[in-house]
């Protein structure tokens, strides 16, 4: 499996994308993953409380870890390559004493446990210019954290089910909160409070993620009622939403492409009609336009996301899909909306 660079990517090689490898050995459902940022690197966190890496250049599975203890639900990449914060699944208490770890994958050691959140997590994510990083939790509340440091080092309280994003400059995060809105926090001053507030129009349900496009000019949202926004990052106007045939227990997934200019997510029906089957659609955002639609092969995907670096997604539910243009087929002899062949055996 050979992975594309960035700058092969338009609508052709959107088109084109097919399943290059799969990894099916997992134990249950796959929670989370992440892209490190500069480095060909993945990393998994599923029900079956294994934390993986793999490399993406090449499709191979280098470590994998076992966390009986504390489980493995939220996960993300610090800046260093073997480093990554888990959010635990087990233990939790009124304490909220071992709610999150820094984690070393080079020697499977915990680096620092993390107190404060008293339930589930259920979004982090990392500061990409310095070692600030964020989580928001079932108790209602997005916190602030260093790596550095133990102890939290702020604490926002808010109604709903907390989603946390940073733009890509760090700049900026986003905060979604019950009611459906996003609010917009300078990182350097968010103690004195918000400088936006986002409505997303006629939809209160709760935010389950929040993406930046790699421009910061879009926003990608995706909500407990299964509906997917591109908003304005900036003005908070909605670009345009499409619903999503429900799916039981499942959130529905979108990612960008690193260019900003596509939006890959689970099968959106038209006039809210279709299977709700997971199949996999590829939208022109600037076009408002379908340009693509695949078979997943794994169901309703759990994660869905696009390499940071790479012409390649992953797709995740009980198996781990690497999609990445099909070199085989001429793109142009397609019909606009291709189906991927079959999954390819799963690498030794």
């Amino acid at each position: 499996m050979a992975a594309m660079s960035l700058s092969e990517l338009d609508e052709d090689t959107v088109r084109s994308m097919a399943i290059g490898a799969v990894f099916s050995d997992f134990g249950g459902k796959i929670n989370s993953l992440d892209f490190h940022r500069t480095d060909d690197l993945l990393v998994t966190a599923s029900e079956d409380d294994s934390v993986r890496l793999y490399d993406i250049a090449n499709a191979k599975l280098l470590k994998s870890t076992y966390h009986k203890k504390h489980g493995a639900e939220q996960i993300c990449f610090t800046h260093h390559p073997s480093s990554v914060i888990c959010s635990s699944k087990y233990n939790l208490d009124s304490s909220g004493a071992e709610s999150l770890r820094y984690l070393s994958m080079y020697d499977n050691r915990c680096l620092r446990y993390f107190k404060g959140h008293k339930e589930r997590i259920v979004s982090l994510c990392m500061s990409p210019v310095n070692d600030s990083f964020m989580s928001g939790s079932l108790d209602h509340t997005a916190r602030i954290w260093d790596l550095r440091v133990n102890a939290c080092q702020g604490i926002l309280h808010l109604r709903g089910r907390p989603t946390v994003a940073y733009d890509q400059q760090g700049l900026v995060f986003a905060v979604a909160m019950e009611g459906g809105a996003i609010k917009l926090f300078d990182s350097r001053s968010y103690d004195k409070g918000p400088f936006d507030t986002f409505l997303v129009g006629g939809d209160t349900a709760e935010v389950c993620n929040i993406k930046f496009s790699n421009d910061g000019k879009s926003m990608l949202l995706t909500t407990t009622n299964n509906n997917i926004y591109i908003l304005d990052a900036y003005g908070g106007e909605k670009r345009f939403g499409f619903s999503v045939e429900p799916s039981p227990n499942t959130n529905v997934e979108a990612t960008f492409t690193p260019d900003g200019q596509y939006v890959i997510s689970v099968q959106i029906p038209f006039s809210g009609l279709g299977s709700g089957d997971g199949s996999l659609q590829a939208w022109n955002i600037n076009l408002a336009k379908e340009v693509a639609s695949w078979n997943s092969h794994i169901g309703v995907a759990t994660c869905l996301k696009w390499a940071p670096r790479r012409a390649m997604f992953v797709a995740a539910s009980t198996a781990l899909t690497f999609w990445i243009p099909n070199t085989t087929t001429d793109p142009g002899s397609r019909d606009a909306v291709g189906e991927a062949p079959a999954p390819a055996p799963a690498p030794a």
